[in-house]
């Protein structure tokens, strides 16, 4: 890997079928990859282009604390970003050139190593950075997973912040988003995987929020049936999602 990619958005849920089936069977996500860590499981849905979402879910133990925290304090809804690097240790030097200062940082597995930025410091939601060596797991797409819909792409991930000029440094200077365009009041960035991030400002949230995914479908709108079911589903995952 050469450059930053912006990889996945990862949403927390008790109830990993209303993630399968909107994600999936609606909006036309296939099967990535996936598999359990201590304390959770995870799972990863691709579209045709753009980030992947990834459903999380507590599997008990003292290692599921941090996410059963998360559901108990706010219910289902966007956990974190996650950014694929070539080398951490750079782009923890970035991160620390912003006056942010990591949590989390584990080094020590060659296959995997990470870190995270706190929403206070990363502008209202958790920022994973990992480096990757090695291809991903590889297991079965679970029992639940429906065939997949209409192919979609996950046109773009709109964040509204307080701070927008600071957020825009550390999107554009330290995750290495190019900025597409920008003024005022909103900047947009992109990643080569298609990804593309719009940041908003606003002072409704004390940090800022993840305020809509914006989905887009080559075979047009979707029936009434499934807007209607797309928006129960939604509203169940704690995500705002337009296409």
């Amino acid at each position: 890997m050469e450059r930053t990619v912006f990889d996945h958005v990862a949403i927390g849920t008790q109830v990993l079928a209303d993630g399968w089936e909107l994600f999936g069977g609606i909006l036309g996500g296939t099967w990535g990859y996936g598999g359990d860590s201590p304390g959770y499981w995870w799972g990863q849905l691709e579209f045709e282009s753009g980030p992947k979402i990834e459903l999380l879910t507590p599997t008990g133990g003292p290692d599921a604390a941090f996410l059963e925290r998360f559901l108990a304090g706010r219910g289902a809804g966007p956990h974190h970003f996650n950014f694929l690097v070539p080398d951490i240790e750079a782009t923890l030097t970035r991160v620390r050139s912003l006056g942010i200062e990591p949590v989390g940082v584990n080094l020590e597995n060659p296959r995997w190593k990470e870190a995270f930025l706190h929403p206070k410091t990363a502008h209202g939601i958790v920022i994973q950075v990992a480096q990757q060596s090695g291809p991903p797991p590889q297991p079965p797409p679970p029992a639940g997973l429906p065939e997949p819909g209409e192919p979609a792409t996950l046109a773009v991930v709109e964040h509204h912040v307080a701070d927008l000029a600071g957020a825009t440094s550390l999107f554009a200077q330290v995750l290495e988003g190019t900025i597409t365009s920008g003024n005022s009041t909103v900047t947009e960035l992109t990643w080569p995987n298609g990804a593309r991030l719009r940041l908003v400002q606003s002072t409704r949230h004390p940090l800022g929020r993840l305020e809509h995914l914006h989905f887009a479908r080559e075979a047009g709108s979707l029936s009434p049936t499934d807007l209607g079911r797309l928006g129960d589903l939604a509203g169940r995952l704690g995500v705002s999602v337009r296409v």
